[in-house]
């Protein structure tokens, strides 16, 4: 266990006589509580926009717990009905790869994901929040890790067509773990790359302005901006050209441009991804040509895959090297039909905020959001006109793609040029050097 060089002190807890009592819980003195506590309120007030009444379920590693107490308190001052999270730990997810038994890694808790879905399938909402040591299951069979992956994509996808069919509102926020941190910035001791970490997160969720709230707000009139223009272009394809990649995207029929804020088919209005400086829609899952080069490495189950190289036919990915991580990457592409078709396209300026910032976080969450994207495998309901009545044959109809899987990663850069293709070949400048035209 790593402990931090010294910690602050959160209180509160009663007594059996019902008394309050002060008792010592530790935060990192790294982590700046107000921002913290910021962070929380985001979280429910942007993030979820939590309604009066509405149950809770939120997933986190251990090490978050500061942030997770922050959560169900502003939760439950928004109304929540009722909070129940769900820890993970390192060491336990360590001790199953070290010690389980073989035949262990082809099976996952079915009963928890379906009590699961049956929990979104009465509208409660949901929050994730991300912390671990991305690199953790670097050094354990890779086979294993897949096999792992698999079995579990596979249990937990009844409660994820719920989220990927928008059916709740749905948050993801991020905690600097110290593991985490290690690994962003390695060169530093432990408290320093905290303190990095935190800081980055915070500015990246715009937690560190006056009133985050009215920044969140600002920046969702933005990104709404963007997307009514798109819409309202009707593009029937993408093509992107820059160093290794010529690629054309071809739109799912009836697709709509996302950014930001989103309503749920629930009808509650929230920020899915904090932060986010993304416009997404779904592309069309045959028809996507070329050939299409990463710009920023991807890390995936504790493996970096760097520098993909992949092409297209037919929508179908029939090509692909890497520099590094190749196996597990193939194996990826392998995990059901879907998986080498694209779920997802999406724009982000070279100059966002988390691009200027410099840093791999090797965490989708940051990463993907400085620059623009592609993801393999599923595709988001909500990204086609009317998409909240559509079936998924009709979803699929259009173009949509279905998977186990959902893998975003980047190939935008200051290099890269995207044009706006029309059905009548007309194109229209996007992109310009990796910034909006």
């Amino acid at each position: 266990m790593v402990r931090a060089a010294s910690s602050r002190y959160e209180s509160g807890f009663p007594t059996r006589s019902g008394r309050p009592m002060t008792i010592q819980r530790p935060l990192p003195a790294a982590i700046d509580p107000v921002k913290l506590d910021r962070l929380a309120e985001v979280a429910v007030r942007v993030g979820l926009r939590l309604q009066p009444g509405q149950d809770l379920f939120l997933t986190a590693p251990v090490a978050a717990l500061p942030l997770v107490r922050r959560i169900a308190e502003h939760a439950y001052k928004a109304g929540a009905g009722l909070v129940t999270p769900l820890l993970s730990d390192e060491e336990i997810t360590l001790a199953r790869y070290r010690f389980g038994p073989d035949l262990g890694f082809d099976r996952a808790a079915g009963w928890l994901y379906d009590g699961i879905a049956k929990a979104f399938s009465a509208n409660t909402a949901r929050l994730a929040i991300v912390g671990d040591n991305p690199m953790l299951l670097a050094g354990e069979d890779a086979a294993k890790v897949a096999r792992a992956n698999k079995a579990n994509s596979v249990a937990y996808q009844p409660a994820l067509e719920k989220i990927a069919g928008f059916d709740i509102n749905w948050n993801i926020v991020a905690f600097p773990g110290a593991s985490w941190a290690r690994q962003v910035f390695p060169e530093d001791a432990e408290d320093v790359a905290v303190t990095k970490l935190a800081d980055a997160i915070f500015a990246a969720s715009r937690v560190d302005a006056s009133d985050p709230v009215a920044a969140w707000a600002e920046h969702n009139a933005v990104l709404a901006r963007r997307t009514a223009w798109l819409n309202g272009q009707r593009f029937g394809a993408l093509h992107f050209s820059g160093p290794g990649t010529e690629l054309t995207v071809g739109l799912a029929d009836g697709h709509e441009w996302q950014g930001g804020a989103s309503i749920a088919k629930n009808g509650i209005t929230c920020n899915p991804n904090i932060p986010t400086e993304e416009v997404f829609t779904t592309p069309h899952a045959r028809r996507v040509e070329g050939h299409v080069s990463s710009t920023k490495p991807l890390s995936y189950q504790g493996t970096l895959i760097d520098k993909i190289a992949v092409r297209f036919e037919g929508g179908r990915i029939v090509e692909a090297k890497a520099a590094r991580g190749e196996e597990v990457l193939n194996k990826v592409l392998d995990t059901d039909e879907g998986a080498r078709r694209l779920g997802e396209v999406a724009l982000v300026p070279h100059s966002s905020p988390i691009s200027k910032s410099g840093l791999l976080f090797f965490n989708t969450l940051f990463d993907e959001n400085a620059a623009c994207h592609i993801a393999l495998g599923q595709c988001y309901s909500k990204c086609f006109l009317g998409g909240a009545e559509l079936t998924p044959d009709q979803i699929a109809a259009q173009g949509g793609n279905k998977s186990l899987i959902h893998i975003d990663w980047m190939i935008g850069s200051g290099e890269v040029d995207i044009d706006g293709v029309h059905a009548d070949g007309r194109r229209v400048p996007v992109f310009r050097k990796g910034e909006w035209a």
